[in-house]
């Protein structure tokens, strides 16, 4: 008979999760803290069309959820050039279509090498960054005017690892704080043909790696309770 031990989850775990392409950040959380009972929170937010590796942090453990957050990530993913999207990625309709007949893989490539170091962002308006209490992408879907101001961030390793054109595979290492979304923007900007965010997978946070991640339909499965024959 399958048995479950929440105690090790109520008094403090780390949770290294594959998070599955259209589930939000909180319905993760939301699943594991139903299933566990546990305090939890999560380190760092990956949008609902991003996969990869979420560290969620229950009971004790959620004091190392601001340290976690904080470290280098690694991000994986495809741009797809000749285009723009209002949220630079795939939640909205291609725009503004452009031909993309002259460039090359020396161009892809020179390209990656103006973001690479200390630079500054500006975040997309469709993001979960507060403006007068509200996540402002719900103030930009009402049309409202919706300011922001751009970021410090550090972009470690840009590189483009395989060529598909009009999709490029990418693979950067960056500081806390980078929006990969905006980084589609601003490259597919600095090419001029325009580009938006295709697929991203978060590979690793500081030394924790995606490896190391359990999917989601595992855990539900380990962490449920047996059914009984009358069930």
């Amino acid at each position: 008979m399958q048995t479950t031990d929440k105690t090790k989850y109520q008094e403090g775990a780390v949770i290294l999760v594959n998070k599955p392409l259209t589930w939000t950040s909180f319905d993760v959380v939301r699943k594991i803290r139903n299933l566990t009972k546990a305090k939890i929170g999560h380190a760092g937010t990956l949008d609902p069309l991003a996969t990869g590796l979420l560290i969620c942090c229950t009971g004790k453990m959620t004091k190392k959820i601001n340290e976690y957050q904080a470290q280098e990530k690694e991000y994986t993913g495809t741009f797809t050039l000749g285009a723009t999207t209002p949220t630079f990625d795939m939640e909205s309709a291609p725009e503004n279509f452009k031909d993309i007949a002259g460039i090359d893989e020396a161009a892809l490539k020179a390209a990656t090498e103006g973001f690479v170091g200390e630079i500054m962002q500006l975040p997309p308006i469709h993001s979960a960054i507060k403006q007068n209490g509200k996540p402002i992408y719900l103030l930009a879907r009402k049309g409202v005017d919706v300011k922001v101001e751009p970021r410090k961030i550090t972009i470690s390793e840009f590189e483009i690892t395989k060529i598909e054109l009009p999709v490029v595979h990418f693979r950067v290492v960056c500081s806390t704080g980078t929006y990969i979304r905006s980084l589609a923007s601003d490259y597919g900007a600095a090419l001029g043909c325009g580009a938006y965010l295709s697929s991203l997978c978060r590979t690793r946070i500081g030394a924790f790696r995606l490896e190391e991640a359990v999917d989601m339909e595992t855990f539900i499965s380990a962490n449920s309770a047996p059914k009984t024959d009358n069930q």
